[in-house]
């Protein structure tokens, strides 16, 4: 994601947002961790999330500060709203928290009120801890969430970038439809997929693809291996569209020549789950029932037992190494639908016994009066 991605007026009123739900909490600085909220508020591209960077997010508009590591300040300051970027290490080892905490210090906030992040991919145990001494004197309250939520709901101008992913991802699709063929590797399918995605316009993906086949359709998250395609095998195969960092998920069924009766009934559990949970999407429907919708489904066909994963959740902008909101669709879940939400669909069946599984996926944008599928491929099982 660039500053050039969207209007600046569209940054100003994400940052005023983010201000105004600091001031309810009485915060005079947010440290922004997660790259995904860091590109939400001022636009980034940099791949400096494999180690400590961070925004200092001031409640006063002030101009802001971004840390990262030294080889990625060009980068940051060409695409970025940060006008103060800080580079730590390259030519000589530095400490990057000593470096914050030099940052904060200047700034005057190693005693103020600050809301931390602390996503859990991007932060360590290690610079946690370290944080954790750094800010001693401060007040210091968990804020992981506190963009997550003002971010649920999607702009038109987001809406736009998902659409193009998800066409992305149709594209992905009719290239596993045309590649397809027995002889060739999981591997080698894939790679197809991959060239015309990234043809089509697309991003590097946010996280694998998942691509199982034969007996390792079982597995839920098996990636692309040296299995070699035989007639009659059945296979489901997940994977993102992404562009701008925009994700549109999907998955669908394949089978080289006939399938067994028994895909063709795992195939249409999955595929009737998805679609009464689909039916139930709607402003103001609690997530939980949306799950307990296709889980019906799938206990009527005998397979609830099987149901090993959740029922869908929230989709964002993507970094490795993942796409995915907070937003879930589970039982026990406390989220509510609203109207603007991009939400994945995919109730799936995995079989260990049987080496059987199967899983399709669509994202879903929630309107006021209905919940819309954002691909165009259908959903029925793919023969070739």
């Amino acid at each position: 994601m660039s500053r050039y991605f969207f209007k600046r007026a569209e940054f100003e009123d994400r940052q005023q947002r983010v201000r105004e739900a600091m001031r309810l909490k009485q915060l005079d600085a947010l440290v922004v961790i997660s790259p995904i909220n860091i590109s939400y508020l001022i636009g980034m591209s940099a791949k400096a999330y494999q180690v400590f960077q961070c925004l200092i997010f001031t409640l006063e508009d002030k101009p802001l500060t971004m840390m990262l590591r030294l080889g990625d300040v060009a980068e940051m300051t060409d695409l970025s709203l940060a006008p103060d970027v800080r580079g730590w290490g390259g030519r000589r080892f530095e400490d990057p928290i000593e470096v914050f905490g030099r940052i904060m210090a200047e700034k005057g906030l190693l005693q103020a009120r600050i809301g931390l992040e602390t996503p859990a991919y991007y932060l360590s145990v290690h610079n946690y801890l370290k944080l954790k001494q750094v800010l001693a004197k401060a007040i210091v309250s968990d804020e992981t969430l506190l963009i997550e939520r003002l971010k649920l709901v999607k702009s038109p101008a987001e809406i736009a970038y998902i659409r193009e992913a998800a066409r992305i991802a149709d594209v992905g699709i009719q290239s596993l439809r045309s590649a397809l063929k027995p002889g060739l590797t999981e591997k080698e399918v894939a790679a197809h997929a991959h060239g015309a995605m990234m043809m089509a316009g697309g991003d590097s993906p946010a996280s694998p693809m998942n691509f199982v086949s034969g007996e390792r359709t079982c597995y839920a998250h098996g990636l692309p291996t040296d299995r070699m395609l035989q007639r009659g095998d059945f296979m489901h195969i997940e994977f993102g569209g992404q562009y701008r960092r925009y994700c549109a998920t999907i998955a669908r069924h394949f089978n080289i020549d006939e399938p067994t009766d028994r895909a063709r009934y795992v195939h249409q559990a999955t595929y009737d789950a998805c679609q009464a949970a689909i039916a139930m999407m709607r402003p103001g429907v609690r997530a939980e029932d949306v799950h307990m919708a296709a889980v019906g489904v799938l206990r009527k066909a005998g397979l609830e037992q099987y149901n090993l994963h959740t029922t869908g959740y929230g989709i964002a902008p993507g970094y490795p190494p993942s796409w995915g909101e907070s937003v879930n669709m589970f039982d026990g879940s406390e989220d509510v639908l609203e109207a603007g939400m991009v939400l994945s669909v995919e109730p799936p069946v995995f079989i260990h016994g049987e080496r059987l599984g199967a899983r399709l996926i669509d994202c879903v944008l929630i309107h006021d009066d209905h919940a819309e599928v954002l691909s165009k491929c259908s959903a029925d099982l793919i023969v070739v």
